[in-house]
């Protein structure tokens, strides 16, 4: 079963952190990245850049309107993920538990089933 890890990250929670904290997660990462493709769970990961990059192209009729941004409201953003080949759900959410953000109040992971997926060379 494949499911994806998705990092969610609330900029003012990063910002509050502490050096330490902050390095303790970029190192948390490489410890977990090592653990999962050691077990053969890992596909693929993807950090995204803040949303201040990005837009958004929506359904408005013939011709698709184009905004800034996700959500202009929101707080927290989709930073990146983690993509895994895991036996079920269970072990996913166990995974998703290690990753370092989970240990900060602010952060999540969202453990996101896959339904369907092309492009990947598997």
């Amino acid at each position: 079963m494949k499911f994806l890890l998705i990092m969610q990250v609330n900029p003012a929670v990063l910002e509050a952190l502490t050096e330490a904290e902050r390095d303790s997660i970029m190192a948390g990462h490489e410890d977990f990245m090592k653990a999962i493709r050691d077990s053969g769970e890992f596909i693929a990961t993807q950090a995204l850049a803040d949303p201040a990059n990005s837009v958004t192209v929506r359904g408005t009729g013939a011709v698709p309107a184009v905004t800034d941004g996700p959500f202009l409201e929101a707080k927290e953003f989709m930073g990146g993920y983690y993509m895994v080949d895991v036996d079920s759900k269970e072990r996913a959410v166990e995974l998703a538990q290690q990753i370092p953000d989970a240990k900060f109040s602010g952060l999540a992971i969202e453990v996101r089933p896959i339904m369907f997926e092309a492009g990947f060379d598997m």
